[in-house]
């Protein structure tokens, strides 16, 4: 879990912009994942189902599109996901390095399923996170950590000031009846709400997102592999500035709409909807429903997995 980012304003002011709790009492339930690594597969998976090699494997349903709706969805790995798993850990020279091993059938997925998780902090201020795993089973991957930002400070009511850049020019669209479950249409994002091909201030774009939520939605980098650019966060009343660089070929942009009201955090702060933004690096979400048109998250036994994210902590150039 990542618990606190300090950071210097452009007066050299700084503060924690990483929004979380005091006690690791605290982050045992942590229904809403504050900077956890998120596993075995990140973010939703359709009615709980996915066929893998010709067999239909069921997942726990944990999440709903709609308040007060039964769980119809699987999200984040299950009822116990990685968020909420404890990791052996270790030094490894300027790198701290946590494993966690899955047995196979845990949460419904096949595989025993070895994952390693770094965390490096360089001279140039990047928070670097290096993912690998191997499974004995072909099964399915993908990981993010989930991270909630607000560069003003973590305890600050709201990110309508935050100005937002990321390099995407389509989009995964989710169902108009079920908002948060991706149709499987990828589509350009040039004259709708999500084009921030151009700084946009995300207080001028939420409520232009879906039903007036904000956004809860992937955008496509394109192929995995290659460390690019994903998004640049800026915030021009304090000058902080935060870079992210993937391999991966998607960020789920999550704007913090279904964080729970009046939520008690760390040093007294108290966390509403809205208060924070998410940048997710991760594969598409529902993957294992759209295979024909999104990237894989297969993982064979033999193949290792790799994935790596940077955060990038600046101020915004004069």
């Amino acid at each position: 879990v990542i618990t606190d980012i300090l950071v210097p304003d452009k007066d050299g002011n700084i503060d924690d912009i990483s929004i979380g709790y005091d006690k690791i009492e605290d982050y045992e339930p942590n229904p809403r994942c504050f900077g956890s690594i998120c596993g075995r597969v990140v973010n939703v998976i359709s009615n709980g189902k996915f066929v893998l090699d010709g067999k239909e494997y069921s997942l726990p349903l944990t999440f709903s599109s709609l308040e007060n709706e039964a769980p119809k969805h699987a999200i984040h790995g299950g009822v116990k996901g990685f968020h909420l798993k404890l990791f052996e850990s270790w030094i490894d020279g300027d790198k701290v390095k946590m494993k966690y091993v899955s047995p196979d059938g845990e949460e419904g997925f096949p595989g025993e399923l070895t994952t390693i998780v770094s965390y490096q902090l360089t001279n140039q201020n990047e928070l670097v996170t290096e993912y690998s795993a191997t499974t004995t089973k072909t099964t399915i991957v993908n990981f993010t950590n989930h991270a909630y930002f607000n560069l003003q400070k973590h305890d600050y009511p709201n990110i309508d000031d935050h100005v937002l850049q990321i390099s995407a020019d389509k989009y995964t669209v989710n169902k108009d009846d079920d908002i948060f479950i991706p149709s499987g249409e990828l589509r350009a994002v040039a004259d709708t709400p999500f084009d921030f091909r151009k700084p946009v201030r995300l207080g001028d774009r939420l409520k232009e997102g879906p039903h007036g939520r904000g956004f809860f939605h992937n955008f496509c980098l394109g192929e995995s592999g290659p460390l690019k650019q994903a998004a640049v966060l800026d915030h021009p009343p304090t000058g902080r500035r935060l870079e992210v660089l993937t391999t991966e070929p998607g960020m789920h942009l999550y704007t913090g709409c279904n964080t729970i009201p009046h939520t008690k955090g760390k040093d007294g702060a108290v966390y509403e909807p809205f208060c924070s933004v998410c940048l997710e690096t991760q594969h598409y979400p529902d993957t294992p429903t759209h295979q024909d048109k999104f990237p894989s998250i297969v993982l064979r036994p033999g193949e290792n997995f790799y994935s790596k994210t940077i955060f990038k902590f600046g101020l915004i150039p004069q």
